[in-house]
């Protein structure tokens, strides 16, 4: 195991990408001591650390089908598009069981960022024990507009990107002195305002520190790309990002772009592997 940071940002269904990076490092045995995950990168770095090779690929492409799974009609029916029971208890409880005891044996950390909704800071909550923790999985998962706020001791919380879609930050004040950070966006990607905002603004009106957070999230996640390039000059931080653009949106379906936006990030982690090994042991 590396002393060092992994993060692992977000994007809806373009964190396919991630699942292919993450699985080359399983067939290398490239694990890290902390781990950051957010949105579709938390989902993809518990089964990276159960060591279920294959199994966040297979989850996103193998129920596509099932409107218990991503849907209109999970989100008419039951408030979240990406069906809340099927993801967080049918999946890894049922037709494809998470493996919690080798996740338990992982001797390094995990973090799962999410949104206080009525703040509208991140929280990053250390996940020790997957059956009571995957509730913040959960959360960090939940989109706004497309998903039901989540509930847990009394707070309520949201989409972990809305207050730090790339926590190199938060990493860093951790004392991690090398991070690698996989990102789901090709390089000279900067993000722009939410085109959504005006609808954030009405459905949550009770949160006015959330809206403000989701306001400026493009100005944060592009503060966050400076900082990482920051790092990279200084020898402290490798990036993995996709090579080409597949032009692949959050909600994406089509099993062959998934494919091919898969298998391009384990190209890149493998085109990556002698780099980033002289990084981390240097």
């Amino acid at each position: 195991m590396y002393n060092s940071g992994l993060i692992l940002e977000g994007g809806g269904m373009r964190g396919i990408y991630t699942a292919g990076v993450l699985d080359f490092f399983i067939d290398k045995d490239i694990y890290f001591k902390n781990n950051y995950g957010v949105s579709a990168g938390i989902c993809h770095a518990c089964s990276y650390l159960a060591k279920q090779r294959n199994r966040a690929y297979r989850v996103n492409v193998d129920y596509l089908d099932d409107k218990r799974y991503a849907s209109f009609y999970s989100l008419i029916t039951t408030g979240d598009y990406f069906g809340a029971d099927m993801l967080y208890n049918i999946i890894p409880n049922e037709l494809y069981p998470f493996d919690f005891k080798t996740y338990d044996e992982f001797e390094g950390s995990l973090y799962a960022v999410v949104t206080n909704i009525e703040t509208g800071k991140a929280e990053y909550i250390k996940l020790n024990d997957m059956n009571e923790d995957i509730i913040y999985v959960r959360a960090s998962s939940s989109l706004p507009l497309l998903s039901r706020n989540v509930p847990i001791n009394g707070k309520e919380y949201l989409d972990g990107g809305i207050s730090d879609s790339i926590p190199i930050r938060k990493s860093i004040e951790d004392g991690n002195k090398k991070n690698v950070v996989v990102l789901t966006q090709p390089e000279g990607y900067q993000k722009s305002k939410n085109k959504l905002l005006p609808m954030i603004k009405i459905k949550y009106r009770k949160y006015p520190d959330f809206v403000n957070a989701t306001a400026k999230r493009h100005i944060n996640y592009n503060e966050s790309l400076g900082i990482i390039d920051e790092e990279v000059n200084k020898g402290s931080a490798f990036v993995i990002r996709p090579s080409e653009n597949m032009n692949i949106g959050r909600l994406e379906k089509d099993r062959d772009k998934l494919k091919a936006l898969y298998d391009l990030g384990y190209k890149d982690a493998k085109n990556s592997y002698d780099d980033l090994i002289g990084f981390l042991s240097n």
